[in-house]
């Protein structure tokens, strides 16, 4: 589910999901585990990455219209948990974007201290909005530190998927690298984060964060509970059944 490979001192992780690295609860927790490990590991920097086509495509929408509500009670705890956790790892977070990174996969990449995005036909982008779910609060502060605050508003209200050349100027990926060299590029970028004092990038990485960590601490409290019962609405669940049923199967088989 997540292979771990040491490149030197930067530990990469990668995700090996069936379903194209699909956010289920068993990823969101095997990803959080893993960054529990790298923070008590001697690893000086992380390369997160995927296998495959996808780097993740985002919650996995079967195993939702599956389980329900009862399921999401169990997911969205678990998603915000780890992006925060990654967010606010203190050691520098690279992600190689190997592929599709889609809604929860973007703003995984979105978490990341800097993002290289493979050349092709991947997209990358968050449609939450048109599939019918709204932003938890650390989702969108998250993307809104990413891209800027002039910027983030078109891309929720949008909802469009982007090649590797327009995430790259709309500031959802930071470079752009040729597929065969995605990972290599990355390590490149985590070593020399790397070489600095661990003490001086971890205090600059928590000042440059703060803001957003103080909203999504500010709001959460008062908008989590109901985008949760948002999301657990019958006219919620059936609108991301509609859009299983209409898109993902037309796209998957499943």
């Amino acid at each position: 589910m997540i292979s771990r490979e040491l490149d030197g001192s930067t530990l990469i992780l990668r995700l090996e999901h069936p379903g194209a690295n699909a956010l289920d609860v068993e990823l969101l927790q095997a990803l959080l585990d893993a960054l529990r490990e790298a923070a008590v590991s001697e690893a000086s920097a992380l390369v997160i990455t995927g296998r495959g086509s996808a780097f993740s495509a985002g919650l996995d929408l079967f195993r939702i219209v599956e389980g329900g509500a009862a399921y999401l009670e169990r997911l969205l705890p678990l998603l915000n948990e780890l992006f925060l956790a990654l967010f606010r790892f203190p050691r520098p977070v690279v992600a190689a974007v190997n592929g599709h990174a889609i809604a929860g996969g973007c703003v995984l990449v979105c978490c990341c201290d800097h993002r290289v995005m493979a050349e092709g036909g991947a997209r990358i982008g968050v449609p939450e909005l048109y599939v019918g779910v709204p932003f938890p609060t650390a989702a969108l502060e998250i993307l809104r530190h990413a891209v800027g605050g002039h910027r983030v508003a078109s891309l929720v209200c949008g909802g469009q998927t982007w090649t590797a050349a327009d995430g790259l100027r709309c500031g959802l990926v930071d470079e752009v690298a040729p597929a065969d060299t995605v990972v290599a590029r990355a390590l490149e970028r985590a070593r020399r984060f790397a070489s600095l004092s661990p003490a001086v990038f971890a205090t600059a990485k928590r000042q440059l964060r703060q803001p957003a960590l103080a909203r999504i601490e500010q709001q959460a409290p008062l908008d989590d509970a109901d985008i949760v019962s948002m999301w657990q609405t019958p006219e919620t669940l059936a609108a991301i059944e509609r859009y299983v049923e209409h898109v993902l199967r037309n796209k998957t088989g499943r």
